[in-house]
């Protein structure tokens, strides 16, 4: 086994490493409380639509009113559920991109301090900088998904407000008077 001279010893010990290390650490951080609300966001989604299978078999079995109102308004929900899943998986796999880019960075800085030398300090900036773009792409994918749950909150108002101006015109039998 070859043992480590003063000097690399001396900067494997180095508080400088630790704290050349604490930037990606935060933006691990971040990508992990993004992964925890996004995975949030997706199992939502999947409840929705789970209850709307259920809604389907009740307007094919016939046990609840207007039928084909409601397979419309359940085909276009079913298809913004589609496209928001694919842009939530879309956006995990780029914060799990960028999560291991920055877990990566990390300890090409640590490396980098304890044997590299400058020639070779701009790869670990390098890799933390892809993750920042994988980052990036998360949160646009977000927010482009944000677009079509607001569709999907408008949709299923809207319809409330279509069964409700439907129950307010039927005939509503009086009650008598005992």
């Amino acid at each position: 086994m070859m043992l480590l001279d003063k000097e690399t010893l001396g900067a494997l010990s180095s508080s400088r490493i630790l704290t050349s290390m604490i930037t990606p650490a935060v933006l691990i951080s971040a990508c992990g409380t993004l992964v925890f609300s996004t995975s949030a966001r997706l199992g939502r989604i999947f409840d929705r639509v789970n209850l709307m299978k259920g809604e389907v078999e009740a307007v094919v079995t016939g046990k609840i009113p207007f039928p084909v109102e409601r397979l419309v308004f359940l085909q276009g929900q079913l298809a913004l559920a589609k496209r928001r899943a694919i842009l939530i998986q879309k956006a995990m796999a780029a914060l799990y991109s960028a999560t291991a880019l920055f877990v990566a960075s990390s300890l090409g800085i640590a490396a980098n301090v304890a044997f590299g030398s400058l020639e070779q300090a701009w790869i670990p900036t390098l890799i933390a900088l892809s993750g920042d773009v994988f980052l990036f792409v998360a949160s646009a994918l977000l927010l482009y998904e944000s677009r079509f749950n607001l569709k999907f909150v408008t949709r299923n108002i809207e319809f409330i407000e279509f069964l409700e101006e439907k129950a307010a015109t039927r005939d509503i039998p009086e009650r008598s008077a005992s």
